[in-house]
């Protein structure tokens, strides 16, 4: 099964067709207030009508309250990606709204891993990213990758998805390398901080395609 990948924190009509053309499987809105690539509902919900229906609209959400699940769903959403410290019973009460329930589980090392287990039964998806150091202003989304290697011979609690550090020259080994199927992407798409720019686009989603 050829991998797919998820453009994530899109703001832009630009931006946004871009991903849709090269063949992106998911869109990421980020939610966090405190993120360059923050984007209100009312705004994400215009780009999300742009998309194809069976496209992926992801919200990126950290311990967000009922309202902002509330409106980030009416906009639109998909699917929630849990970036903050969503405990497993938090996770699981979100089911009720009827979108898929992603979990980002945060590594820097091998024992990080083992998080991902609480969530089975809760999310659909774990994703893991680089875990940020300590004091970090945002959970992700900064260009940091963890040790492939990490990731040899583990068994995964629930379908996954690989983030952190990627970009168009590195994807198709961390393709290769982690035996991921879905890959996501926000900085190593970036001419500046929230800023995406359609060529780097277009390059990730080639490098993807061709992995």
């Amino acid at each position: 099964m050829p991998a797919t990948a998820k453009i994530c924190g899109l703001s832009t009509p630009d931006t946004l067709d871009a991903a849709i053309a090269g063949g992106a499987s998911h869109l990421g809105f980020n939610f966090f207030a405190s993120s360059p690539r923050h984007v209100a509902p009312d705004a994400a919900a215009s780009l999300a009508a742009r998309a194809p229906a069976q496209v992926g609209k992801v919200a990126v959400l950290v311990d967000p309250d009922e309202t902002l699940v509330a409106r980030v769903i009416a906009a639109g959403m998909t699917a929630l990606q849990l970036h903050g410290a969503e405990s497993p019973e938090r996770v699981a009460a979100l089911r009720r709204h009827g979108v898929e329930l992603w979990k980002v589980i945060p590594v820097r090392t091998r024992a990080d891993l083992a998080d991902a287990a609480a969530y089975r039964g809760a999310a659909d998806r774990i994703l893991y990213d680089a875990k940020t150091p300590a004091g970090a202003a945002l959970p992700g989304g900064m260009g940091l990758r963890f040790d492939w290697s990490l990731l040899d011979g583990f068994a995964h609690p629930l379908p996954w998805a690989l983030s952190g550090g990627l970009d168009a020259g590195n994807v198709a080994e961390a393709i290769a390398r982690t035996g991921a199927r879905l890959v996501d992407v926000a900085s190593g798409v970036e001419r500046a901080p929230g800023m995406k720019d359609p060529a780097l686009i277009a390059a990730f989603l080639k490098a993807v395609a061709a992995a």
